[in-house]
């Protein structure tokens, strides 16, 4: 009677044991499915594309020069400190900051590369504001070579 005791209490004893094993490993299975299930979504994501000035230059509808000579016409007298051809906001603008003699700053005149409207209004820039921006802008072109 006692080796029948033994025994169920060894079959037992393997049971719960084997069942144990068995539960955490269907988890493990389970984790392991979800956790590739993950890393395929990651995968998935978009890469954004770095637009070259020569793909901007493409989509452009405007030129330059006459980007230039709308800009000018909003600021009598200005002389074009600098300009750049850029995507802001969604919209392909050419950004010129102009000079005025006797001025302190620049105003920055924007006009959009498709249809060569001006794009809001001309804001002045103090020395101080243009020297911040310039700062950004440097950074920016930092982070994403």
């Amino acid at each position: 009677m006692f080796k029948v005791i033994a025994v169920a209490v060894a079959i037992a004893a393997t049971t719960t044991v084997a069942g144990a094993q068995a539960t955490s490993a269907s988890k493990a299975a389970v984790k392991t499915s979800t956790q590739a299930s993950m890393s395929t979504t990651k995968r998935h994501h978009r890469a954004v594309k770095k637009e070259t000035q020569a793909d901007l230059q493409k989509e452009a509808k405007i030129s330059e020069a006459d980007a230039r000579a709308t800009a000018l016409k909003q600021v009598p007298n200005g002389t074009v400190k600098s300009e750049e051809l850029e995507r802001e906001k969604g919209k392909l603008i050419y950004s010129y900051d102009i000079s005025v003699a006797g001025k302190t700053g620049v105003d920055e005149v924007n006009v959009n590369a498709i249809d060569g409207s001006v794009v809001g209004k001309v804001t002045h820039e103090s020395p101080k504001t243009e020297k911040k921006e310039a700062k950004q802008e440097a950074k920016e072109k930092k982070t994403t070579k």
